[in-house]
């Protein structure tokens, strides 16, 4: 693996636990739901991963900051997601204590990183 500078970040930690946590929660989801909610939040996890990397990896503010929002806008993505799963009774909210941390940090990190680009 290259070393690059991203891996550095805390967000992008943070942000690889956040996907470690989706993977394992969508591991109880129902089966038929492999190509539906599982699919679509195991890969909304993953892009905030990797558009936080990508953006790191920009050299103009501008790219970078949209490459932040995107990552950001996949962390709505999957609390949107995560309330649908709970509303469908795929999980219990006491199962998610973990994966609010993971995505209100994220989401908070994310969001001074785009201010500092403004």
């Amino acid at each position: 693996m290259l070393n690059l500078s991203h891996k550095k970040l805390d967000v992008y930690m943070i942000s690889l636990d956040l996907v470690k946590e989706i993977y394992s929660i969508t591991n109880h989801f129902p089966s038929e739901e492999k190509f539906g909610l599982t699919s679509q939040i195991k890969r909304a996890s993953v892009s905030v991963s990797s558009n936080i990397a990508e953006g790191a990896a920009r050299i103009s503010k501008l790219e970078k900051k949209r490459f932040f929002e995107i990552a950001r806008s996949s962390v709505v993505e999957i609390d949107t997601q995560i309330e649908i799963a709970l509303k469908l009774g795929f999980v219990q909210e006491n199962n998610l204590i973990q994966l609010n941390t993971h995505c209100e940090s994220v989401f908070k990190m994310l969001s001074k990183l785009i201010s500092n680009l403004t």
